[in-house]
């Protein structure tokens, strides 16, 4: 386990125009989703395969496929903007969420939804959240998925800062974490700097 920063040439490039304050709406929720796609490439490498019979055109033979169910839970709002792209991968996924709001004041998540498919429990549990700033949020949903019964949580994320990978790593060593990239630090108002602002307001254009 551990934190994983996937520094691949093709999502730097793509990172680096959702950064950019001139990229429109349109084009910031296409890359996140793209992103977000590519960023599951990886995090699958390890997953378990199973063999199975599969007759082609051709003839009979054993082939591999995934041997555990994925369910992906985005943290609304910002969470959605990746979830296409990786159901683009997994397109036999299941789909919860988890809603969760920060308070301004005290940077704390307030949690107002939450809703699992059945197959939480035995799935390997893809927590999406294009933000990683103080971590309190990604600490509260695992903390919502383990009440829940889930027991492997794997956390894909955009950008992260230090104290929330740290505090995240910290609370839950066993949640992997994968990143497309470890920005400097947080402000003031725990935004993570030099980060690319309001992911959920700059995918739904409602800033």
């Amino acid at each position: 386990m551990g934190i994983n920063i996937i520094d691949h040439p093709l999502i730097q490039h793509k990172l680096a125009i959702i950064r950019d304050i001139k990229t429109n709406s349109k084009d910031f929720r296409s890359l996140v989703s793209e992103v977000g796609s590519l960023l599951t490439y990886e995090v699958c490498k390890n997953f378990q395969t199973k063999k199975i019979k599969v007759t082609t055109p051709v003839a009979e033979g054993v082939f591999q496929t995934l041997a555990t169910e994925v369910v992906i839970v985005p943290i609304l709002r910002a969470g959605l903007g990746m979830v296409e792209g990786i159901i683009n991968l997994i397109p036999n996924a299941h789909i919860g969420h988890i809603g969760l709001y920060r308070d301004e004041k005290t940077l704390e998540p307030i949690v107002y939804y939450q809703k699992f498919p059945k197959e939480l429990k035995e799935a390997v549990v893809l927590l999406v959240d294009p933000m990683l700033a103080t971590g309190n949020s990604a600490k509260k949903a695992v903390e919502i998925l383990k009440a829940h019964g889930a027991k492997e949580i794997i956390y894909v994320g955009l950008v992260g800062a230090p104290q929330g990978a740290n505090n995240l790593s910290t609370a839950f060593p066993e949640v992997e974490i994968f990143l497309a990239a470890m920005d400097s630090h947080l402000n003031e108002k725990g935004y993570i700097v030099p980060g690319l602002g309001d992911c959920g307001d700059r995918l739904f254009g409602t800033k």
